[in-house]
């Protein structure tokens, strides 16, 4: 069986819509076994939606590389809107910035924005590319008009109180990590991020809390082992 549909020669029976959702799905819980799916769907007509799926599958596995290509590929050949267009160019970003080529996401998220620039989602996206390089103001200039678009975006209050921290603006970025956890208060990045300023403030049991806290409500976190390794160091030097 394909993902929910009978594997069958006539392709007409597949209910497509349903199909797509059934891959994307299983794309999230095993992505080998959504991709082997996504090729035998995309033989009976699946089309755009199959190839879709298996470069979320691709993105699973860890191939970044061949998924953002793909993925760059596709919104070239969709004939859909603009939005959706730009939305396929924003998720090989992602996959550009996973690759660990930042020069490539960046733009490639400046093509997205080009079929839809006020989309506050997309000036994150690229503003993490240019963090990547270094370049805090360039990304500082993206986070300041997506938080003008939308003030409710915690991830980018977060990735603004970083560019501030390496541009030496640390009032400016506990500012926006106290907006952040003033919206979510176990918001897990921003807790790491605002223990890493108090501990440049030489306030380590303020840094202590906040890097307890990560450890406690979320263990298997990637902010978790940069947390304990903070711990450790502050330790090391308090003692």
């Amino acid at each position: 069986m394909i993902f929910g549909v009978q594997f069958q020669a006539q392709a007409a029976e597949i209910d497509h819509a349903n199909e797509y959702r059934s891959c994307i799905k299983e794309a999230l819980r095993d992505p080998n076994k959504a991709y082997v799916g996504a090729v035998r769907w995309k033989d009976l007509g699946g089309g755009n939606g199959a190839e879709h799926c298996a470069t979320m599958a691709l993105i699973g596995m860890a191939f970044y590389k061949d998924a953002a290509a793909r993925l760059e590929v596709l919104a070239q050949s969709s004939k859909r809107k603009a939005a959706l267009k730009a939305q396929l160019l924003g998720q090989a970003a992602q996959a550009w910035l996973l690759d660990g080529n930042p020069s490539r996401a960046e733009a490639t998220a400046s093509a997205a924005l080009a079929l839809d620039p006020n989309n506050s989602d997309l000036l994150i996206d690229r503003a993490q590319a240019k963090a990547a390089r270094k370049d805090y103001v360039g990304g500082l200039n993206d986070l300041d008009k997506a938080l003008s678009m939308d003030s409710s975006q915690i991830d980018a209050f977060v990735f603004r109180a970083t560019a501030k921290r390496y541009l030496d603006d640390l009032a400016g970025a506990m500012d926006d990590l106290n907006l952040a956890l003033a919206l979510n208060k176990s918001h897990v990045d921003a807790l790491l991020e605002r223990g890493i300023l108090y501990r440049l403030q030489n306030n380590n049991d303020a840094a202590r809390q906040d890097w307890l806290m990560v450890l406690s409500i979320a263990s298997q976190s990637s902010a978790a082992p940069i947390a304990q390794k903070n711990l450790e160091r502050m330790d090391v030097k308090t003692q």
